[in-house]
This record gives C-alpha cells, sequence and structure tokens, in this order.
C-alpha cells in the first residue's frame, strides 16, 4: 500500500508528533522519579507498542533491563476473539524485580487483565502499567493502566505503532481510520462491536 492511500484512509489525525514526544517524555520522567535508583525491567508487548516503548526506554535518565512479550487476541480482524493467547514469553525471569509493562491501548482490557496476572503469578516486587491511550468508559477500574499518554474516546486509532491488520503502524503520529476501512456497512461502524485492536 502506497503512501498516498494511507493518508487517504484517515479521518483526521488526532495527536502528531510533536504532541507524542513531549508527552512520552512527561511519561519517562515520571517513571525516573519513581524507580531511578532501582533498575526496572520495561516490558513491551509487541508489536502495537514497538515504537512507544522504544522512545520512552531512550527517555528515561537511568539504569533499566529490556524485555518483550506478545500475546493475541484479534489477528488480522477488528473484533476481539475474547481469548488472549501468549505467543512470546519473557527471556528473563521477573521475581523480585519492579516491572514496568508497556501497552499501546488500553479498550476492553483483557490483554491487560491477562498479562498482570501472569506476571503476579512470578512475584515481582511490583508492577506498573503503562499504555500510550486509554480508551474512557471500555474496561473497568481494575483495567486501567497506572499511566497513560492519552485519553481517547470511541475512536480506531492507528499509527505510531497500532494497526489496523497490519497496516498503517509506521506512520509517525497517531490518526483516526475512516470506519469504512474496517467495517462493512454503517450498521457495523460502532465501536462496541469493533473494538480497538490492543496488541
Amino acid at each position: 500500500m502506497d503512501g498516498q492511500r494511507l493518508i487517504h484512509d484517515l479521518e483526521r489525525v488526532l495527536f502528531t508528533q510533536e504532541q507524542i514526544a513531549h508527552r512520552v517524555t512527561q511519561l519517562a520522567r515520571i517513571l525516573t522519579r519513581r524507580f531511578g535508583t532501582l533498575r526496572p525491567v520495561l516490558v513491551c508487548v509487541l508489536k502495537g507498542a514497538c515504537f512507544f516503548y522504544v522512545d520512552l526506554c531512550r527517555s528515561m535518565d537511568c539504569a533499566i533491563d529490556m524485555d518483550f512479550i506478545s500475546v493475541s487476541s484479534y489477528g488480522l480482524s477488528a473484533r476481539s476473539t475474547g481469548v488472549v493467547r501468549l505467543n512470546r514469553d519473557l527471556d528473563q525471569p521477573i521475581t523480585g524485580r519492579h516491572v514496568i509493562l508497556v501497552e499501546d491501548i488500553i479498550d476492553s482490557g483483557r490483554t491487560l487483565e491477562y498479562l498482570k496476572a501472569l506476571f503476579a503469578a512470578r512475584k515481582p516486587a511490583s508492577v506498573t502499567t503503562v499504555a500510550l491511550l486509554e480508551k474512557q468508559g471500555c474496561h473497568s477500574a481494575r483495567s486501567a493502566a497506572d499511566l497513560y499518554g492519552f485519553p481517547i474516546g470511541g475512536e480506531f486509532v492507528v499509527g505510531y505503532g497500532l494497526d489496523y491488520a497490519n497496516q498503517y503502524r509506521n506512520l509517525p503520529y497517531l490518526a483516526v481510520l475512516k470506519p469504512e476501512r474496517y467495517t462493512s456497512g454503517a450498521a457495523d461502524s460502532t465501536q462496541e462491536r469493533n473494538p480497538q485492536h490492543e496488541t
């Protein structure tokens, strides 16, 4: 798909490169103040959080360890299967470690709940969740991130790592995808029927 087609598929830019960079710097400062002497393990939830994760790691002014995990519940569609599957586990033990779990977006909260339970069983010293985006009113309080970059509504957002059917990840900003790109008709265009991709 060429660049012009990518832009044509977008309804509007939601957050610019400059806005994202500024907010990532703010989050990194908060995390550095909290964990600067503790050498936290930052865990990236692949693939959606990859750009956010790298920028966050580079902006933290302290020693860190990096690791990656991959889960899925959506495949190539816009609809969640409701079942979260572990595709790639961590490379290192987290027992006794301070873990910062980095997500792209919190929508239904299923992925985050699954990962919190998975990590809790490994007895870390703490788990702090950080999401780039958090959809308001779409999940329970226990599924909310400890920190997040931006609150959003029911839009389907792509760019800066977030995708639809593995497209649009490389856009340097966050944009709203036109509903006709992920729905088969107007009757199927509500966010409840087409939840945002969370992996």
